[in-house]
């Protein structure tokens, strides 16, 4: 049984050196090269070199947020390396999501990519420095004691054409011209075998070097060279270590255009006929390189994606640690099991479909787009019928071309098997899918009659005062139509525009798409100012109950020749509950009801729509005042016991303000005496003692002494009475409950 071997590229090692992005990036080709090995038996095992080409896209899965998962395919023989290139920008999402696969038991080596540093630091880390666009004098200088084959020109029967020596170094000598002159001439000077022999650079026709390491140096700086040509694109490199012949796959998922959907729809005349819907996918190939019979599959689904910059380098400060005689425990670090499979679903897209297959694509597309086949005849009717309009003589030819239905099924049939996808919806396109670079297309996925009910939807939000025109649209074609906007076709004339949002098979939703010019609707809204409808105490806390009460009316009056069905949206509030139980919506949305209405052709209909809202209050008797009371006490909605309660509690903070009353004029009093004794001080303290008038003043002094006493007793008799009656009235509103 032939095993797969999977290598995920995220987890490559760290010597790797990646230059990959973007899924769909053209694929480059590197120079060819030998990476020389020795077998068990001695021989030679070479890794050849693929072309890109030979892993095209086979596998396309469409996702509508933003991604897009491509799987490329294609044969490899022996060790083998393929070369890839992808934008810079995909490199992130390349590193998180990319898989790769030897199909028949060989293995994945490694994949390396080319590192994020700019291009002079990878090429001065070569064994020849290729920076700064070197001469070969230069290069042969950093060549210093490397063994070389050098092939010269023949300017003599006795000069030998091929020298193999040790580069010692360059020099410049001046060499005689003419009678007098000298020119500089740079020389390569070589140790051979019979000798030190030094070469004029102008008559070097060839070099190579004879060390093989330090020609794969020099073969890997000329790549990264080529590589830098397009700053945009970095190289991947995927090697391969098997025997014959093996097929291979890549995939990765990379941000990609969302693939979109767009509708026709053509309302029938006669009641008995059913709306006839279609619809488009179109998808986009925002790439260098071109899709060609790909396998491709659109869900309908919102995976959750996110971008992570695993390309560049990151390095973790560590702590310096001094030595220690014993070597203590470090904290352990577990990696996840790499052995563990990942279930990738996406596999099934290449043959999940057992049915029989319809036509291919492209002549169903010729039908369309194209004008060839049957799919334009509703336009070609119409152009016709305007043209007979013009003359006259035709009119009523003319009315019946345009009353005809636009047949948008002849010659367009679905190019895709819909399926379910877990908790996603797909699309899976039935014929191979071939899209030139930076081109899009639409592919037919819908071809279906669907339920559909005439109606006129009135928003106040919306319009004012027309309601739309609209469809109630149910959706029984079987499939999870994506949202997406719809041109809708009256018989074989444009009609207006809608959009849907996103349909379940046997989900019911309304689309407008004109103003109802014959129908108009006034909403005239009133309330009134609420009412108690509950008044009742619980532990000294007044709760009442309010209601608000709104209305609003909807006249609707319909000046046209035939019944319209009004579908009036009222809007939600959560704090409104519906009053009048007979009148029920017929539909309830999120933010709004929907009232369903039937107005008579030239007649007018209205809706009343009644609301309440229940106010909740709690009042603290202590807090409010007697006026207060009173409005309770002569509320209808308040209770014998409610009220009787309310009296006994107004008694008693009564008697608690009448005592507080009597303390103040207590202390009133004391305050007049305690005064007048200050006065009587300030005379006993000048007038002689022998004085008729002393004695008269020390007298009342004594008498004041006493009524002092009098009052201080009382006021604190008063206090303790007042204690005792706020004690009751706090005890008695603590138990108070009544309804």
């Amino acid at each position: 049984m032939t095993r797969n071997r999977w290598f995920l590229a995220s987890l490559a090692t760290g010597t790797a050196v990646l230059a990959g992005s973007a899924v769909l990036a053209g694929l480059t080709m590197l120079p060819s090269t030998r990476a020389e090995a020795k077998d068990k038996k001695g021989q030679d095992n070479e890794a050849t070199v693929a072309h890109g080409s030979q892993l095209p896209i086979g596998q396309i899965v469409l996702f509508s947020s933003g991604v897009g998962y491509f799987q490329r395919e294609g044969a490899v023989e022996g060790n083998a390396r393929v070369d890839l290139s992808f934008p810079v920008q995909d490199i992130n999402d390349l590193l998180k999501s990319m898989v790769v696969r030897d199909m028949d038991g060989g293995v994945v080596s490694t994949i390396s990519y080319d590192s994020n540093a700019p291009v002079e630091k990878t090429l001065k880390s070569f064994a020849i420095n290729l920076n700064g666009d070197p001469s070969l004098s230069n290069i042969l200088g950093q060549a210093r004691g490397e063994k070389v084959e050098v092939v010269l020109q023949q300017t003599n029967a006795t000069q030998p054409g091929t020298l193999t020596g040790t580069v010692i170094g360059i020099e410049e000598q001046k060499q005689p011209v003419g009678k007098d002159g000298t020119v500089n001439v740079q020389v390569l000077n070589l140790w051979c075998a019979d000798g030190m022999r030094s070469l004029k650079l102008s008559e070097v026709q060839r070099v190579r070097f004879l060390n093989p390491v330090m020609d794969s140096e020099f073969k890997k700086a000329l790549e990264t060279l080529a590589l830098s040509h397009d700053t945009q694109k970095k190289a991947v490199s995927l090697n391969f270590v098997g025997e014959g012949h093996r097929q291979v796959k890549v995939g990765y998922v990379v941000e990609n255009p969302i693939w979109k959907t767009s509708y026709r729809l053509v309302l029938p005349k006669e009641k008995e006929q059913k709306p006839f819907l279609q619809g488009w996918a179109i998808v986009e190939n925002p790439t260098d390189e071109d899709w060609k019979d790909a396998r491709m599959a659109l869900v309908s689904g919102r995976p959750i994606s996110f971008q992570m910059d695993l390309y560049t380098p990151l390095f973790v400060p560590r702590p310096v640690v001094e030595p220690e005689l014993f070597a203590s425990l470090r904290p352990v670090a577990y990696s996840g099991d790499l052995k563990k499979r990942a279930n990738f679903a996406l596999d099934d897209l290449e043959d999940n479909s057992g049915a029989k297959k319809p036509d291919g694509m492209g002549g169903r597309m010729r039908g369309a787009g194209g004008g060839e086949g049957k799919g334009q005849a509703g336009f070609g009717r119409l152009k016709e019928s305007v043209e007979l309009g013009r003359n006259g003589a035709f009119a009523d030819e003319a009315r019946r071309k345009l009353e005809e239905r636009l047949d948008l099924g002849a010659g367009v049939a679905p190019a895709a098997t819909a399926s379910k996808l877990g908790d996603f919806f797909q699309y899976v396109i039935d014929k191979p899918v071939s899209l030139p670079r930076q081109k899009s297309a639409m592919l037919p996925i819908v071809n279906k009659d669907v339920e559909g009910t005439r109606v006129s939807i009135y928003n106040e939000r919306t319009q004012a005062k027309f309601p739309l025109l609209g469809l109630k649209l149910k959706n029984t074609s079987g499939l999870h139509l994506s949202q997406g906007p719809i041109t809708v076709f009256e018989g074989s004339n444009y009609a207006g525009d809608a959009r849907i949002l996103d349909l379940e098979p046997k989900e019911e939703r309304l689309i407008s798409y004109a103003v109802d010019l014959g129908t108009e609707v006034n909403p005239v809204a009133s309330s009134d100012n609420g009412r108690y409808t509950m008044i009742k105490a619980v532990k000294g806390v007044i709760e009442t109950t309010t209601k608000l009460r709104e209305t609003k009316t909807y006249t609707i009056k319909n000046r046209n020749e035939t019944e319209r069905v009004v579908l009036v949206e009222h809007p939600v509030r959560n704090e409104f509950k519906l009053v009048d139980d007979k009148v029920k919506p017929t539909e309830v949305a999120s933010d709004v009801y929907r009232f369903e209405v039937k107005v008579p052709a030239g007649k007018t209909e209205t809706q009343v729509v009644t609301e309440e809202r229940i106010i909740n209050q709690g009042i603290q008797v202590s807090n409010i005042d007697d006026n207060q009371i009173r409005i309770f006490l002569n509320n209808p909605v308040t209770s014998d016991k409610v009220k009787k309660g309310l009296q006994n509690a107004m008694e008693l903070r009564f008697a608690v303000a009448k005592t507080q009353r009597d303390i103040q004029e207590q202390d009133r009093q004391l305050k007049v005496i305690t005064d007048d004794q200050t006065r009587l001080r300030a005379n006993l303290k000048e007038m002689p003692s022998t004085a008729a008038a002393y004695k008269r003043y020390l007298e009342k002094f004594d008498t004041q002494e006493t009524q002092i006493e009098q009052y201080q007793a009382d006021i604190k008799k008063l206090q303790g009475t007042e204690f005792k009656q706020k004690k009751e009235l706090e005890d008695y509103l603590a138990n108070f409950t009544a309804e």
